[in-house]
């Protein structure tokens, strides 16, 4: 999506005012929250550091106006959750069925150990892309990063009553994509 390399950091002389949140140590402390938020919304793997490095860039542009008295987290989300929007609104994005994850190599936990947590995630990643992404959003932050419910509404501007509404929905949206997941793969195994 953006011009530079996803590693490239934008240019430092347009860094914010002294005394304002420091962009790189942000950048570095919150990276892969931000990574994991993505996606947990829907940003396909191939896709995910375009999508990265435009969070970033939009970060550091309104780095000025967050509020330090406010958690960071939930600001960033707020953000990666318009960044997704407008990703899975452009041309690039075709939803597709997720196949085979690649094999992701770690030494530390045995193999039986990596193919069930690699499952459960998949399994995870699934049963979420069939949410809306309205919903999935508030899920995702309540549920998986644990934010409370004010704090979603205002990172995403919406009523702290719609924000309960969406949260309500997605889990009944959840769990009926649970349904249907274990329905399918008990027909597999028929």
């Amino acid at each position: 999506m953006g011009g530079k390399p996803a590693g490239q950091l934008p240019n430092a002389a347009t860094a914010p005012a002294p005394g304002t949140l420091d962009f790189h140590s942000l950048y570095k402390q919150e990276f892969a929250y931000s990574w994991r938020t993505l996606r947990r919304l829907g940003v396909r793997e191939s896709d995910l550091a375009d999508v990265a490095h435009d969070l970033f860039i939009v970060v550091f542009r309104h780095l000025s106006d967050y509020d330090p008295s406010r958690p960071v987290r939930p600001w960033l989300f707020g953000i990666a959750f318009r960044i997704v929007s407008d990703y899975r609104r452009s041309l690039r994005f075709v939803r597709e069925v997720p196949g085979d994850a690649p094999e992701i190599v770690d030494r530390a936990p045995p193999v039986d150990d990596q193919i069930a947590e690699r499952q459960a995630r998949e399994a995870v990643n699934r049963v979420l892309e069939e949410l809306e992404l309205d919903r999935r959003a508030v899920l995702v932050m309540h549920d998986l990063e644990g934010h409370p419910v004010p704090q979603i509404a205002a990172a995403l501007a919406i009523p702290v009553a719609t924000a309960y509404s969406r949260l309500r929905l997605a889990r009944e949206d959840l769990a009926a994509a649970i349904k249907r997941l274990r329905a399918r793969e008990e027909g597999r195994r028929a």
